[in-house]
């Protein structure tokens, strides 16, 4: 029995992952254009997912015999998980796979660049120097050391970000749901994590819970120099309280690698109203979704869900022949 696995992803600097699926069925690869994907999406057994592309009940109606998703990332927004269920596709993904992702720090990385671009103002201080403008005090901000980093989520990535921040010399406070701590880190209700953080840092999941949590009452109980960094998922805050946060001097700044409008076409996202500010206005920075893009994790997790989609791909064929005696 031989597989069509449809993969969206670029596996030019993973050659195992390309031979792994190889080995269990026709790989076809294709960039991330939805119109071409569907086309080819109606043969397809497995399909390794591309962020890019929503898999929504259109997406599941152009494959009718597809038995197996695979996505190498943590996060499942990108994906209708109830239609999934509803249509007995197996779905993977890495976000419990501890002993990969426990090894990736980028996206926490990317979260203190964004605090350092926003904070010393490096966007329009980078342009000015293009200029020959070196006109040093303009672009001042403050110092981490002695400030107070405060951490929504203390999961992987609030920990290491607790660590990062801990190495700047601030204090670092942290609220979460579960009753967790870290080395150095003051766990606090979540108003005192608003009243107290000068940079506050968000590393929980999108849920129904924290959908739109950072909504102008939020916003409106920060301290007006503080700053907020957002490497989640867009949709955890409220867009229209944040632009009207940083229009009115609510809060200093904000840095975010994501925003609710990722799968937009491009023409499309250019309008969105966040970018559209950020291009007039240096306290905001905003990145497309880069945190978990190192040359490592990229590998790493690619490399990884190629492997388990190929096993349980094998085991299915084995059962087959199993079967036919």
């Amino acid at each position: 029995m031989t597989f069509t696995i449809v993969n969206t992803l670029d596996l030019s600097k993973a050659p195992e992952a390309i031979a792994s699926l190889e080995a269990v069925g026709n790989l076809i690869s294709l960039p991330p254009q939805r119109g071409k994907v569907l086309e080819a999406m109606a043969q397809a057994d497995a399909y390794l997912a591309s962020a890019s592309i929503v898999v929504d009940e259109e997406f599941l109606d152009a494959a009718p015999r597809l038995k197996l998703i695979g996505s190498p990332s943590t996060g499942t927004d990108h994906m209708n998980l109830t239609a999934i269920d509803k249509r007995s596709i197996v779905r993977f993904d890495i976000s419990r796979e501890r002993d990969l992702i426990n090894s990736f720090t980028a996206t926490a990385e990317l979260a203190f660049g964004l605090m350092l671009s926003v904070n010393r103002k490096l966007k329009p201080a980078f342009a000015a120097a293009e200029r020959g403008d070196w006109a040093r005090e303009r672009f001042t901000g403050f110092q981490f050391h002695g400030k107070t980093l405060g951490i929504l989520g203390l999961g992987r990535l609030g920990c290491i970000s607790a660590r990062i921040g801990q190495g700047f010399g601030m204090k670092v406070i942290a609220n979460d749901l579960r009753k967790v701590e870290a080395p150095g880190v003051s766990m606090v209700d979540f108003d005192t994590l608003l009243r107290q953080s000068d940079v506050l840092t968000i590393h929980v999941h999108l849920t129904p819970a924290t959908e739109g949590l950072f909504d102008e009452r939020v916003f409106l109980r920060m301290k007006p120099n503080s700053i907020v960094i957002n490497t989640s998922r867009g949709r955890i805050v409220d867009e229209i309280a944040l632009l009207k946060a940083l229009e009115t001097g609510l809060i200093a700044g904000a840095g975010l690698d994501v925003i609710d409008g990722e799968w937009l076409t491009d023409e499309e996202r250019a309008l969105h109203p966040l970018i559209a500010f950020a291009r007039a206005h240096p306290n905001l920075v905003i990145t497309p979704h880069i945190a978990g893009a190192t040359i490592e994790s990229i590998y790493g997790a690619r490399v990884f869900m190629a492997h388990k989609m190929a096993e349980w791909l094998r085991t299915q064929q084995a059962s087959t022949e199993a079967a036919r005696g």
